[in-house]
């Protein structure tokens, strides 16, 4: 039996104020290469160093993984907070990129833009569509850990039909995703 949505609500919001755990297991495989484990997923990530370091081809980078978390991460509290503010859009696709440079004490993201293109049907919820745009940056547990204040690049586009998604056609180095 499940509690009623308010009782889960309160029960939630209580353990995220003693702190919500999360773990991650790395393990070295072979030369710079490695995998990573986490406690929620039972599949590893291959990963290795950038193949300007001497890293593998077509394999997870550290950069892409913390580029990826920023990504995943302001797309899942975009879509919490557009669900709860009962916002209707048909696609979100959410492009960041970064930037490493040489620094005083090693490289370092010298700058991160996250670049959502959110895709909705009626132009008269462009404005609040953008408004939960930009809280989605402002609240992004991932982006407010960074000591780089992220550039944020929202799109709203207007769709004359439902069947059309923000992810429709993109293309990545590695195809089509």
């Amino acid at each position: 039996m499940s509690l009623p949505a308010a009782n889960q609500q309160d029960e939630l919001r209580e353990s995220l104020r003693e702190g919500q755990p999360y773990r991650v297991l790395a393990c070295w495989s072979s030369g710079i290469s490695g995998l990573v484990r986490s406690d929620s997923d039972p599949h590893a990530i291959h990963f290795t160093a950038p193949p300007q370091f001497g890293g593998v081809e077509g394999r997870w980078t550290p950069e892409d993984l913390l580029l990826g978390a920023i990504a995943s991460c302001y797309t899942t509290t975009f879509c919490t907070l557009a669900e709860y503010s009962k916002l209707q859009y048909l696609g979100l696709a959410v492009d960041v990129r970064g930037s490493l440079r040489k620094a005083d004490r090693g490289y370092s993201f010298g700058e991160i833009a996250i670049c959502p293109r959110l895709s909705i049907v009626g132009a008269e919820e462009q404005h609040r569509a953008l408004r939960l745009l930009q809280k989605a940056a402002a609240t992004c547990p991932v982006s407010r850990l960074l000591a780089v204040e992220p550039a944020f690049e929202p799109q709203v586009q207007v769709l004359a039909s439902t069947s059309a998604s923000a992810c429709a056609g993109e293309t990545h180095s590695g195809g089509a995703i």
